[in-house]
């Protein structure tokens, strides 16, 4: 498992919501926020700098561009956008489609620092904008794997090369299931409960077969047949049979891997001559939604084997 450093930019940020760029000098590309939230500098306006987090995006609404408005003084207008430019700021969004004036524009510039615009609602925007951040500055990592969607559970498929992951994935493709990544996974935590898997860009939609080479699952099955991110429920660990081995029979207790510090449910299923992957894997996800809802099959036979012994006695 390789992790990834935090970061994304103002670039990405700029395209995935639609921002008009006021800075067209800067390069959005070469800009970047390592920070999730966002602070709306009304108090700095004032001139209260003390406990300013000036790493993160600052948004400007209807309140604070009034109130910049509301001074006459052009002059002392432009010293507060100075004093607020000279904090290194990554970005300011301005919304409701509000306009900054020159001398805005003129201190951003000289700062480095990329003024963008959005035609949406402050809170709305800001909602989104949060959820974005959330996503694109969560912890990252990439593991060796396949990601199939299986009836609503996310079901990572790991184990050595050849073993037969993309075999078992395009199999429940072909069964009606949905494929998200295919060698490379990468897995981001989005908060302490959920790990949201996507596929990098270069091997998107597509898997790799050995002998026949590289398919386009979204070509070749459709659209149906493939999805952009998925949560990460189970992960099924593909190993070589060995006889000596003892594996768990039961399930009465389940095993769990550690993935970005939060432990997802594993289990290990041996590969031999005649098991039917997919059918397998499929069963496992289905089981595994099942004990979710609160029907565990061991625990059920345990229960049974229990009553049949105190009624014998």
């Amino acid at each position: 498992m390789a992790l990834q450093e935090e970061g994304a930019s103002i670039q990405e940020i700029a395209d995935k919501l639609s921002l008009n760029n006021f800075t067209e000098s800067i390069d959005l590309s070469k800009c970047f926020i390592k920070v999730r939230d966002i602070n709306r500098p009304a108090l700095q306006l004032t001139g209260f700098y003390e406990h300013f987090d000036s790493n993160r995006i600052q948004l400007i609404g209807m309140v604070e561009y009034a109130y910049l408005h509301s001074q006459k003084d052009e002059k002392e207008r432009h010293e507060n956008y100075k004093k607020l430019f000279s904090y290194n700021i990554p970005a300011v969004i301005i919304c409701r489609g509000l306009k900054p004036e020159a001398s805005f524009i003129e201190e951003a510039t000289k700062a480095g620092t990329p003024v963008l615009g959005t035609e949406r609602a402050t809170s709305q925007f800001e909602a989104s904008l949060i959820q974005l951040l959330g996503y694109e500055l969560a912890p990252m990592a990439t593991i060796h794997g396949v990601l199939v969607d299986v009836y609503g559970e996310g079901l990572l498929i790991t184990g050595e090369s050849g073993i037969g992951k993309s075999e078992a994935a395009l199999e429940l493709v072909r069964r009606g299931h949905r494929l998200v990544a295919d060698d490379v996974v990468a897995i981001r935590r989005v908060n302490d409960d959920t790990l949201i898997g996507s596929s990098p860009a270069v091997t998107k939609y597509l898997i790799e077969l050995r002998g026949i080479g590289i398919i386009d699952v979204k070509s070749l099955y459709g659209v149906e047949c493939v999805k952009d991110t998925q949560t990460i429920d189970l992960v099924i660990k593909l190993e070589d049979w060995h006889s000596n081995t003892e594996y768990d029979r039961l399930g009465l207790d389940d095993e769990y891997t550690e993935i970005l510090g939060q432990k997802v449910v594993c289990h290990s299923l041996p590969i031999r001559p005649g098991r039917n992957l997919a059918i397998i894997c499929e069963t496992a996800a289905v089981n595994h939604r099942q004990k979710k809802m609160g029907y565990n099959a061991a625990a059920e036979l345990y229960r049974r084997v229990n009553e049949n012994i105190s009624r014998n006695k």
